[in-house]
């Protein structure tokens, strides 16, 4: 199955990528808020139960055999060795040493089985459980709006991604085994009490002690928990930012202070790490060593219980072995609560993303688009961005099917904003945007972009093969379109001048391509899905003049009986278009043809020459190049 949301899974508009099938996630997070973190993830517990079921049968079934060999060792010593009696008599054994070495060899083989059967089923669920959760926030991640990327940095994504999974996971996984693991405290104290009541008493004289000390550490470690995991997130959101800007920090010569800056936020996760390990230091050795008096008083009291023949040296040593087997629970039970805390810290930060809902949704018996015509109106549109700035105000333009407009204005004012309104990105504050006299957010957002190509000012390619990245809205498209839509960009022939054509891996971002290079892949990644609605977002900014004009009479052709909108600063690239609309303030200041613009509006032919500049300072940064 497809890892998409459930609304998506019938929509004809999603493409089926080719050779790869995902399990969606088999349980979702609740949306209770109100719930305990635990109570709220219980539903990925639940829906691998059978799995974690049998591993912690193969863990019980260990476990309680486990408890029967110290037993075991004390009817052999008492049995099996020679005694003496009150008298000074020696005892003759009443059973043969060899009888309990095979029954112990035999009760270790089948230990050994079913432990290997419990852990590896253990293992299983735990990276099946992380693969839930990291889907579950991948695909809640894939539906969220433009606005929660705007405000959110991608490195407290990717921790909570991976990190916070990861903690979640190991309790949600490993906390049952571990509370069962603890549980042979209880059964090793049940075999002592059968076996003498009053020493199983004393024994278990430390225990309370141990366990307040686990609370101790318990309410210490959580708020350090929290720090460290936050912590470790601005590291994370430093070094992907600097790897995403390692150009713009080469170009100013700013390692040095980049590398002061990460190594601040080092020094306080350095700290907080520090903080941890000296709490751990401290309540982790006082668990582990408090158990320890037990064998100091069962050795006390045993003797004496011995010498007043009132218990056996098997006894003794049986006792001894108990009590050596709950120390153990006892130092996991410390580690089940720092797990716990910091479960509780990752689920936390976990949930502030899932709990977040998207800006923009399709609302209840929303609609598909087919067919489109191609007919986009803005009616005094207006619009805010989530931060409050101010971007439209009674923005009014009619693109008719067919239709070619250009959109010019200066730098800030609101351009490219036209157009990712027009792609839904966000939802407009005020008045209407229609496609073909629906209003967009009548529409699903998924038919909506399927009629809607758009290529950004910024191009993104992905570190995949060049055919993969031109196919990226059609997966399944057959070579020979991908050629035709990378001829239509004039991309082939530099394509077929990679060391491996069509299938050259770029590297991340497309940085081994140059500007232009990503430019006209990207365009020819819009053009193979061919829609009805084309936004061309200053797509030739990055295109030198030369290489502009040789892709013009493709676009052309390709624009032919589409409705285009191009955001545009360059004449070259506004020649393209039938009409031009001069935006100002927010709003539609001026329409016409670009002669009728140049001859009655200063404000056009102001504009025009700051493009004129900036092509004249791309030219000479490609003579440098060349």
């Amino acid at each position: 199955m497809k890892l998409l949301p459930p609304e998506w899974h019938e929509s004809p508009f999603v493409p089926p990528p080719p050779e790869a099938h995902y399990e969606t996630p088999r349980a979702w997070i609740t949306s209770k808020r109100d719930d305990t973190w635990l109570k709220r993830a219980m539903p990925i517990v639940m829906a691998h139960k059978f799995m974690l079921g049998a591993s912690l049968l193969g863990s019980f079934i260990g476990l309680m055999i486990q408890v029967q060999i110290p037993d075991v060792i004390r009817h052999a010593i008492d049995q099996s060795l020679p005694n003496l009696d009150k008298t000074g008599a020696i005892v003759p054994p009443t059973r043969s040493i060899g009888h309990f070495v095979l029954l112990i060899a035999i009760l270790a083989v089948i230990r050994w089985a079913v432990t290997f059967v419990g852990r590896l089923y253990l293992y299983k669920t735990a990276y099946r459980m992380e693969y839930d959760l990291r889907n579950i926030v991948y695909t809640h991640l894939a539906r969220m709006s433009f606005s929660f990327y705007d405000r959110v940095q991608s490195g407290y994504i990717i921790s909570r991604a991976n990190s916070d999974i990861r903690s979640v996971q190991m309790y949600l996984a490993f906390a049952p085994n571990i509370i069962l693991q603890c549980c042979i405290a209880f059964f090793a104290f049940w075999k002592m009490w059968t076996i003498s009541p009053g020493l199983a008493v004393v024994a278990m004289v430390p225990m309370p002690f141990v366990l307040i000390a686990g609370v101790k550490m318990r309410q210490s470690i959580f708020p350090v928990s929290w720090l460290n995991q936050a912590r470790l997130a601005d590291v994370a959101g430093i070094v992907a930012e600097n790897t995403e800007g390692v150009r713009v920090i080469k170009s100013f010569a700013a390692e040095e202070r980049q590398l002061r800056v990460l190594d601040g936020a080092a020094m306080r996760v350095r700290w907080a790490i520090l903080k941890d390990a000296s709490i751990r230091s401290l309540w982790s050795p006082l668990i582990e060593n408090l158990s320890r008096f037990g064998s100091a008083l069962v050795l006390v009291y045993g003797g004496w219980l011995v010498i007043h023949d009132q218990a056996s040296v098997g006894t003794i040593v049986a006792f001894n072995a108990y009590v050596l087997m709950m120390q153990p629970p006892f130092r996991q039970l410390g580690m089940l609560l720092m797990m716990g805390r910091r479960a509780a810290a990752s689920a936390g930060r976990i949930y502030e993303i899932l709990d977040e809902q998207p800006t923009v949704n399709d609302k209840p018996g929303a609609i598909d688009l087919v067919d489109c015509l191609g007919d986009v109106r803005f009616d005094h549109v207006d619009f805010d961005y989530p931060n409050g700035t101010p971007v439209l105000r009674d923005f009014n333009l009619t693109l008719d099917p067919g239709d070619t407009i250009a959109l010019v204005g200066r730098t800030g004012s609101g351009k490219s904003t036209v157009a990712r309104l027009l792609a839904r990105f966000y939802d407009v504050t005020g008045g209407a945007l229609t496609v073909d006299g629906h209003d967009v957010r009548d529409v699903t957002q998924l038919s909506l972009r399927h009629n809607v190509g758009i290529v950004l000012d910024e191009p993104f390619l992905f570190s995949v093969s060049i055919r993969d990245n031109i196919a990226f809205g059609k997966p399944n498209a057959p070579m020979a379109e991908i050629i035709d839509a990378a001829k239509a960009a004039n991309a082939h022939d530099f394509i077929m001048e990679l060391p491996e054509g069509y299938e050259t891996v770029v590297g991340e971002r497309g940085y081994t391509l140059s500007g232009g290079q990503r430019q006209r892949v990207s365009i020819a990644r819009t053009l193979l899905v061919n829609p009805p609605i084309l936004i061309l977002d200053d797509a030739t900014s990055a295109i030198d003049v030369q290489i502009e004009q040789e892709i013009h009479d493709a676009l052309r052709t390709l624009m032919q009986g589409r409705t285009t909108l191009i955001i545009a600063h360059r004449l070259s690239t506004i020649s393209l278009a039938d009409r031009v609309a001069l935006l100002e303030g927010g709003a539609i200041v001026a329409k016409g043809t670009h002669t009728e613009l140049l001859a009655n509006e200063p404000r056009y032919s102001a504009i025009l020459a700051q493009g004129i500049e900036h092509d004249l300072e791309l030219d000479d940064v490609e003579e440098e190049k060349a």
